[in-house]
């Protein structure tokens, strides 16, 4: 087994040998082609949530319109339960054979998903064939995001120095809050300046054309970049990565899972999901919900970068993610208050801002506190696999929850009450994780 140190993130024992290091140019091209593209996927498969009412009346027409929601929000989780499968197997492939082979081959599968959703006729058109095809296509995108996150996010990490890792993988989730801006940002407007008519017709998929760009500059920003040796070498000689992840950390990866739900249900429940709950529960207009998830995603795209020089400068990753769970979990019932009582967009705008502001604070701290407690031969399956397990159990399903329950109990506020306890939850797995790092 990997032998442990126990340092700081400034200690100069930590820090990589001078011959490993990549310049600084390199390291840009590594960030860039790691955390570009991580973006452009999750910008794919994200949008679907932002037109769910939408693609709900085209592919799952119902004589109820929150029936017909709730079938949409279903197919928008069912990406979500093939992520730990292409986890696995694409985290697997990426600690065996490599982490630059195996972003290049999820972003040719997520360039097949958005083209099959963007291209599929309606269910007026094909009948029952195209809500298979939805179904099919948005289980090729969860299983290829499911691994690309995790490998990605080990590819940075392990690209520059110990000291910079915070701000190195905060472009992670840089990427990814570009992605729900870009997304929030053209359902504004597509919303704003075409008829409701045109929107249902062909609007919609407009984002998913835009989308299909990853596969040109997928495979050219990643195809240019090589793997480490060293890390090669290192998973050459292990055993199986799954079987070390559940024999020697399977407690790791559980409490990584609590911990990343934290962030996940917030987000899934509260950014992607306001346009729907903006206009289907409190019936206020469709761009009040876009604005929400735009200044959402703003944020999430600010943020991460300062709080990751926050983190390089601290000696310790925990407390930063303790606070941020803590004061997200306080938060939550005091926003949707407001949100329920709003006569504005403004309220609505705050709320969400909120909860984003938190959010965007501790999800680096989280990543790095997982990714540190894994040695190289398994972090790449083991951050993909918890990663992926954590957004099917509690992301994927965190719209259709929260839906559900609102159309049950007739109460807006129901969000609430599923957000903060998975939130406290998530706090009480914070305080068990051990936080440590490894060498290599």
């Amino acid at each position: 087994m990997t032998k442990q140190q126990m340092c700081t993130p400034l200690d100069a024992a930590c820090a990589q040998p001078a011959g490993n290091q990549k310049n600084r140019r390199e390291l840009l091209k590594t960030v860039v082609a790691a955390s570009l593209v991580t973006g452009l996927e999750m910008f794919d498969f994200t949008v679907f949530g932002f037109f769910a009412v939408v693609i709900g009346d085209r592919f799952f027409p119902a004589n109820d319109p929150m029936t017909s929601l709730l079938w949409a929000v279903g197919t928008f989780g069912v990406g979500f339960f093939m992520r730990p499968v292409g986890a696995m197997m694409i985290g697997t492939y990426a600690d065996r054979v490599g982490r630059r082979a195996a972003m290049t081959r999820t972003s040719w599968m997520m360039a097949l998903g958005t083209a099959a959703l963007g291209l599929c006729p309606s269910y007026a058109s094909i009948g029952v064939i195209a809500p298979l095809i939805v179904i099919a296509a948005r289980s090729l995108q969860g299983f290829a995001l499911g691994g690309d996150i995790g490998v990605a996010a080990t590819f940075v990490l392990e690209a520059g120095p110990v000291s910079r890792r915070g701000y190195l993988v905060s472009w992670q989730l840089v990427s990814q809050g570009t992605a729900a801006l870009l997304g929030a940002s053209l359902g504004l407007l597509i919303t704003s300046t075409v008829s409701p008519s045109a929107v249902a017709s062909w609007g919609w998929r407009i984002p998913f054309a835009i989308g299909l760009l990853i596969a040109p500059v997928g495979l050219y920003v990643r195809h240019r970049l090589r793997d480490d040796p060293i890390l090669n070498n290192a998973a050459t000689h292990a055993g199986p990565p799954l079987t070390e992840l559940r024999r020697e950390h399977g407690t790791t990866i559980l409490l990584a899972i609590l911990m990343m739900m934290g962030q996940s249900i917030p987000v899934y429940a509260i950014v992607y999901f306001m346009p729907s709950y903006a206009t289907r529960v409190m019936h206020m207009p469709a761009a009040t919900g876009f604005r929400a998830s735009a200044l959402s995603a703003l944020l999430l795209v600010v943020i991460p970068p300062l709080a990751g020089r926050l983190i390089d400068s601290l000696r310790r990753r925990k407390p930063l993610a303790l606070v941020a769970c803590g004061c997200t979990t306080l938060l939550v019932y005091p926003v949707f208050l407001m949100i329920t009582r709003a006569t504005s967009a403004l309220p609505v705008l705050c709320g969400v801002g909120l909860i984003s502001t938190m959010v965007a604070f501790g999800a680096g701290a989280v990543a790095l506190l997982v990714l540190e407690a894994l040695p190289a031969r398994v972090r790449a399956s083991g951050m993909a696999v918890s990663h992926a397990l954590q957004v099917a159990l509690f992301g994927g399903t965190a719209q259709f929850i929260v839906t559900g329950l609102i159309k049950w109990t007739g109460d807006p506020m129901s969000v609430a009450w599923y957000v903060a306890p998975a939130c406290a939850v998530s706090f009480c797995a914070l305080m068990l994780f051990k936080e440590q790092h490894f060498e290599i």
